[in-house]
């Protein structure tokens, strides 16, 4: 008769805990394979992890991925005695602690939690990641790296001929099938990433290879590492939010006592801010006039207050109304009315809902007005659309959308690390976006409908921001593909 479950999963782990206490050794002196394999996998995580981070690793061996993160706070666990022990003389300024994840309980949470190539000797994966929600808080990100099972006899074959540490048996997940499993545990997937396409040291031709083929669509299938981002969703909360409307003005005078009109309450009160970009018919004027007649034309906002931007372009009128903010929810509205006010409060509940983090609005899905965007900018829109879906690694439809909805203290983190990317953006709007996914943000789009533009002349110069929208390409391609801003 066949054993309980329970008692068969017991055997089984225990037989891979004696397993990794005879191999801790190999794990301690890696050879050539295994020391470049590492090098990859802790630049990649060190790109996604800020250093000062806390960091829980489940399943951290000897610890030095966790050592290798910086972090302010690093916890690493291990069912295997052996791994631990040798962990904690490598690493003393770390903590680690030798006990099965099923088993742990600790009534503290982490902004990172990692399983390094762990669910491939997990026996029950599942309840493995049911119990990562007890270490999340909001914010915190779940970050699992597992091999492709398309190489698992040539894993098999490195083992034999001794190039790689040998291991039991393997769960081979493909990736789609390791996404369905965390979403039937609450974890739901921000990106996905495959990388390292050569994993022998060859001088500059590996690093041709893993740096550039390896990114390309055919070859990116068939990398040896595949890494999930992902989020635990917790039950949402009832908590309500002052909101900040940020609107960047440029001779935008006749569409300014309709924005005021047509702006609604959202959460706990909303204001209007304005920055005028050195307006000549006006603006600024007719803003003045509307806010001493606020009572009036919308009594239902808390305030309205308008600024004129020291420098130049929307992204440095954005900056400056984000600072100005009173608000913990930021959007951005555009001066145009192309996107419509009555349209925010969509924005504002998938925020506060959790449904995403970064709230981008899509012009793209919607039939629009005639005139609305001419024929080579809807073009241009959706060629950049897939691209940065591509480089971001989170699908985007429309990334020149001028609706963006986000918490201010998530913008207070993008702003943080905007030195890795630079001051390079005259609208805004990849600032933004780049900075969002560097952080790890659930991007959500919202489609929305685009409108003519009734009064004013639009801003955009099809060739000269296209050109400028290339070289942003290439930013991206260069910081997120290949991770040379990695430390």
């Amino acid at each position: 008769m066949d054993q309980p479950i329970a008692d068969r999963d017991k055997r089984t782990t225990a037989s891979k805990r004696a397993f990794f206490d005879q191999v801790a050794w190999q794990h301690e002196h890696p050879g050539p394979f295994k020391r470049y394999y590492n090098k990859l996998l802790f630049r990649q995580m060190r790109f996604n992890i800020p250093a000062g981070s806390s960091v829980l690793e489940v399943g951290c061996g000897v610890g030095d991925l966790l050592a290798s993160l910086n972090p302010s706070r690093g916890l690493g666990i291990d069912f295997s005695a052996e791994m631990i022990e040798k962990a904690q003389k490598r690493h003393p300024n770390l903590s680690f602690q030798q006990i099965d994840i099923l088993d742990f309980d600790v009534d503290e949470t982490f902004d990172f939690v990692i399983l390094s190539n762990l669910i491939g000797e997990l026996v029950d994966v599942q309840r493995v990641l049911d119990t990562l929600g007890r270490f999340c808080h909001d914010r915190t990100r779940i970050i699992i790296t597992h091999y492709n099972y398309l190489w698992g006899p040539f894993v098999r074959l490195a083992e034999r001929l001794k190039i790689k540490p040998r291991q039991r048996e393997q769960n081979w997940f493909e990736i789609d099938a390791l996404q369905n499993l965390l979403e039937l545990t609450d974890i739901e997937p921000i990106k996905r990433d495959r990388h390292i396409l050569f994993p022998l040291n060859l001088p500059k031709i590996a690093d041709l290879i893993n740096e550039h083929a390896s990114q390309l669509p055919i070859f990116n299938r068939f990398c040896l590492n595949e890494t999930v981002i992902g989020r635990y969703k917790k039950s949402v909360s009832k908590k309500e939010y002052r909101v900040s409307v940020i609107v960047a003005c440029k001779d935008e005078r006749g569409n300014i006592e309709e924005l005021f009109r047509a702006t609604p309450k959202m959460g706990l009160g909303t204001e209007l801010i304005f920055v005028d970009g050195h307006s000549e018919d006006g603006t600024v004027p007719e803003i003045e006039r509307c806010i001493g007649e606020l009572e009036t034309l919308n009594p239902s906002l808390d305030s309205a207050r308008v600024f004129v931007q020291p420098g130049k372009g929307k992204g440095d009128a954005v900056r400056l109304g984000f600072e100005q903010a009173t608000g913990e929810v930021l959007m951005i509205l555009d001066a145009d009315l192309t996107v419509r006010p009555e349209d925010l409060p969509k924005f504002y509940r998938a925020l506060v809902e959790n449904q995403g983090e970064f709230i981008n609005g899509s012009r793209l899905i919607y039939p629009m007005e005639d005139q609305a965007m001419r024929f080579l900018n809807l073009l241009g829109n959706h060629f950049f659309g897939g691209l940065f879906s591509w480089l971001l690694d989170q699908p985007l439809t429309d990334t020149l959308c001028g609706t963006k909805v986000l918490f201010k203290s998530d913008y207070e983190a993008i702003k943080q690390g905007r030195s890795f990317f630079g001051d390079f953006d005259p609208f805004g709007d990849f600032d933004l976006l780049f900075g969002a996914a560097k952080q790890n943000l659930k991007i959500r789009e919202i489609p929305i409908r685009y409108r003519n533009r009734e009064y004013g002349e639009i801003k955009i110069s099809r060739f000269k921001h296209g050109l400028l929208l290339l070289k942003m390409s290439a930013l991206a391609y260069q910081r997120f593909k290949l991770h040379r801003g990695a430390q």
